[in-house]
């Protein structure tokens, strides 16, 4: 079996396309269902985030896989085949993996060395595991992912560079509106970029700050985690209308705020100027409002540019080396494993081997002394570990280049041992490739 990912992000897609393919919860798992129905995938995990939707799957064959994927999404999506296939990108085996690392770091992101990413690919793997999705392989996968990306945020300086999306609109609201310490900020919503933005604007000390959730509960325990005023979602209009920024990620289907809203909000504000940030995908904010006298509506695609010129910063290519190293290892202790049944299904037949033979000795020499047969038993034993020694080193030193399952193979050749008792991971190479 074989790594690929089949995604579509900030980085290949405009913010209009991704909102097409966003998928909440209930998406998320009728395509991971669709995934894994299929013919030549066994495991899947899906990520779905604010700026990318990417399938993680253990695949049995790379254009059979790449087919199978590509058609679940464009079946739960609803999007026309070729218009999605221009924006998707495939990565296999062991680029694969340097994206999936990379991805856990925050150096695919659209803010360069977020930690957010973390927390959200950990719950696109406890989702995989309760539908039951995953297996050992995007199982040890993805864990290694995360340690990965928690070593980047421990060990090395990227969070210098990560400038979260609310920073970043927040400082776009600044330019527009003045000192933070000033303006009344306004969080729709309390899931994890809500919490974010919420903690976030806590932080940089703004005059005042509520929450609005339409679970009562889940907005008051974010509110009371960062001293801010909680409301119940009836009340969103009268909140609209005393919020200078109005920030929204809620992950609805439709729009939070829509035209008549914003509308009215003005009106109550008779012209104050007024920011929405809107960091939902898709969005919850009314395009239109942008065009609203004194409103100003930032959305992901506003978000870009600010945040385009971090990537550049030393502090990515020190992690950008931490995951180069962190690849060759995985693959090296994959290749390992990968012979490991066959060295293991060797030393079993050798046992074997052994311990017939001196049950035949034992029979044959009822006269010898128990120390002269203890020392017997110890040379034949000694003989046999000598002698699968060597083959055995040079399997695992072989396991780690293109010839190593050839070496497995022969192995198993020589030595007469069963296949399904040796069945090892396979580690095609990477290559560049083309979508159906």
């Amino acid at each position: 079996m074989s790594l690929l990912v089949l995604g579509v992000s900030h980085r290949s897609a405009p913010i209009g396309l991704l909102e097409s393919v966003a998928l909440d919860p209930g998406a998320r798992v009728r395509l991971a269902d669709a995934v894994v129905a299929t013919e030549h995938v066994t495991e899947t995990v899906i990520l779905s985030t604010c700026n990318r939707t990417e399938v993680y799957a253990d695949v049995s064959a790379f254009h059979g896989g790449l087919s199978d994927v590509t058609d679940a999404l464009v079946s739960v999506t609803g999007m026309p085949r070729a218009e999605l296939v221009d924006q998707l990108y495939v990565h296999y085996e062991d680029r694969a993996i340097a994206h999936a690392f990379s991805v856990a770091c925050g150096l695919d992101s659209m803010a360069v060395g977020e930690a957010q990413i973390l927390g959200q690919m950990r719950e696109a793997l406890t989702e995989a595991q309760r539908h039951g999705h995953v297996a050992a392989s995007l199982n040890a996968l993805l864990q290694q992912a995360l340690r990965v990306g928690k070593r980047a945020h421990t060990e090395t300086a990227i969070d210098q560079v990560s400038v979260s999306l609310v920073e970043a609109g927040l400082a776009h609201a600044e330019r527009v509106l003045g000192p933070l310490d000033d303006l009344r900020v306004l969080v729709v919503g309390a899931g994890g970029m809500s919490s974010l933005a919420a903690t976030t604007a806590a932080r940089l000390g703004v005059a005042r700050l509520v929450v609005v959730n339409r679970t009562p509960s889940r907005a008051r325990r974010l509110a009371d985690r960062v001293g801010a005023q909680a409301l119940p979602f009836e009340q969103l209009d009268e909140a609209l209308a005393a919020a200078d920024v109005v920030i929204t990620s809620t992950g609805a289907a439709g729009l939070v705020v829509d035209l008549g809203a914003a509308q009215g909000a003005q009106r109550a504000r008779r012209g104050e100027a007024q920011v929405y940030l809107d960091l939902a995908l898709p969005h919850d904010v009314d395009l239109a409002v942008a065009g609203l006298r004194g409103v100003t509506r930032i959305g992901l695609a506003d978000l870009q540019a600010d945040l385009r010129d971090s990537s550049s910063a030393p502090q990515v290519q020190e992690v950008t080396e931490l995951v180069l190293g962190e690849v060759a290892a995985y693959l090296a202790a994959r290749s390992a494993q990968a012979v490991a049944p066959t060295v293991a299904a060797l030393r079993a037949r050798a046992a074997d081997v052994v311990e017939s033979e001196l049950t035949l000795l034992t029979r044959r020499t009822a006269g010898m002394s128990p120390a002269d047969r203890e020392e017997v038993h110890r040379s034949v034993h000694r003989i046999v570990e000598k002698l699968l020694h060597t083959p055995t080193v040079r399997v695992k030193q072989h396991a780690a280049g293109e010839d190593g399952g050839r070496y497995a193979a022969a192995l198993r050749d020589l030595f007469d041992l069963d296949p399904r008792d040796t069945a090892a991971v396979s580690t095609p190479p990477s290559e560049a490739v083309d979508l159906p």
